[in-house]
């Protein structure tokens, strides 16, 4: 099945022709420096978990393991924790290819580029640094203020990022070229490169939302007036073919909004307790599928729920022992992963919502999740000092 071609005018999707900056092929090479394999404990004091049904798991690191990235081949890992280091490790058997050294804080962003010759750390101080992995070096480095999110562009080698104090940033990377967007005063909590390659769009602690030109650093849309969220905005995801934004937020909803036009197409309610509101419940992941007309949302409650978007209409609402932290949507299947505070990894089927199968191993929260890009294997990243490797068709 086609995705939600019913749509109306609003969302066609731009011609994409940003200009490739195409970078030399490089082979990586291994480093000395590595790490046992094997299951076993999630760190120093961690308990032994009663199963493991990870195939490798990765214990560099000494503290909380707050993100994850796998690249473009399904080799390379790409970690960052408390202990303000990262690691580029390989998947297979968690030998360490480069030890990414000199933050000041817990690193709380990373990330591949999108052929995966460059890695990216940030931590929560502001410090960003970008390693060139066939020679291993730290290539650019700057410094903002408190770091909220960072992402690279999917086609060239750019880098956006947005900071505590409402600032937007873009550099060309490795020259450092670099341009600001208009700061709001509040807190620029998320943001993403929109498909088209020419527009990001951002989230703000006050609710707001912006989607911006990325050549001319302009506010194409704001969505600040009585449509935008109460509260701050969690997370945000872009559909892939059509020209669709879906934002989730602390104040438990979800909104679907068309990038082109700006408007908000519909609000999906996700609080199961509508009549608290000092609730504590949160949206903290959303997703499209990528096969069928359906959006997957997240709360901190663990709930999830699953929408269908030609009608607006809520397809399923699955209870979770444990809240949601991230939820990822298979690709090319209508099947959804989802992580949890309780160190589960869950397969739910879409249409049904019914449960497919889970994984277990970590004993403490998964606070990150990267499914590889052929589906064959997941990354968690956990509260335990770990990150685990599992197999998706070993069910």
């Amino acid at each position: 099945m086609e995705g939600p071609d019913e749509m109306d005018d609003d969302g066609l999707v731009l011609d994409d022709d940003i200009e490739v900056i195409e970078d030399e092929d490089i082979e990586i090479e291994d480093d000395e420096d590595s790490v046992d394999d094997g299951v076993g404990e999630g760190g120093a004091g961690a308990s032994q978990p009663m199963k493991d049904d990870s195939v490798h798991v990765f214990k560099k690191h000494i503290g909380s393991v707050f993100c994850c990235d796998v690249d473009q081949s399904g080799t390379y890992v790409v970690s960052g924790g408390e202990d303000d280091k990262a690691y580029v490790w390989r998947i297979s058997d968690g030998e360490v290819l480069l030890s990414c050294l000199g933050h000041k804080d817990s690193v709380v962003n990373v990330g591949f580029n999108h052929d995966s010759t460059l890695a990216v750390t940030g931590d929560m101080s502001g410090i960003i640094k970008v390693w060139k992995l066939n020679t291993k070096e730290n290539i650019w480095s700057f410094e903002t203020s408190d770091l909220r999110w960072l992402e690279w562009h999917h086609r060239t080698n750019v880098l956006l990022a947005g900071t505590v104090d409402g600032d937007s940033w873009l550099w060309k990377i490795p020259s450092g070229e670099c341009k600001t967007f208009q700061s709001f005063g509040v807190p620029n909590c998320c943001g993403k490169v929109l498909p088209d390659g020419k527009r990001a769009v951002t989230g703000f602690e006050d609710g707001t939302i912006r989607i911006w030109d990325l050549k001319s650093a302009s506010v194409l849309h704001g969505i600040t007036d009585k449509s935008a969220h109460e509260e701050a905005v969690t997370v945000i995801d872009c559909c892939k073919d059509k020209s669709l934004l879906l934002t989730g937020s602390t104040d438990c909803t979800a909104k679907l909004i068309n990038s082109n036009s700006g408007k908000v197409l519909a609000t999906f309610q996700c609080n199961d307790k509508p009549g608290d509101e000092k609730s504590s419940n949160s949206v903290e992941s959303v997703g499209f599928s990528y096969s069928f007309p359906l959006v997957a949302i997240g709360t901190l409650s663990g709930t999830l729920f699953i929408w269908d978007i030609p009608s607006q209409t809520q397809r399923s609402a699955i209870q979770l022992q444990s809240g949601i932290v991230k939820l990822l949507w298979h690709h090319q299947l209508p099947f959804i992963y989802t992580s949890t505070l309780d160190g589960v990894v869950s397969l739910w089927d879409g249409r049904s919502g019914h449960s497919v199968t889970t994984w277990a191993g970590h004993c403490a929260e998964i606070l990150d999740m990267i499914l590889s890009k052929d589906g064959q294997m997941l990354i968690t990243a956990s509260e335990d000092k770990t990150c685990r490797v599992y197999r998706t068709d070993k069910q």
